[in-house]
């Protein structure tokens, strides 16, 4: 191959990488044990749900 040329290969993935290591200052701050108490709150509501009906 040409020394020239791009083959892709990691420099394609750099600007990823990049993107998702940023922090946005406007950004929606969740506690992650907010999210999981969210979804066994739900599972519950399904499950009672289900049950009930």
């Amino acid at each position: 191959m040409d020394r020239g040329q791009n083959t892709g290969g990691l420099m394609s993935s750099a600007g990823l990488i990049r993107y998702f290591d940023s922090e946005d200052s406007n950004a929606i701050l969740i506690n992650p044990k907010t999210v999981i108490a969210t979804g066994v709150m739900l599972g519950v509501v399904v499950q009672l749900l289900t049950f009930v009906s």
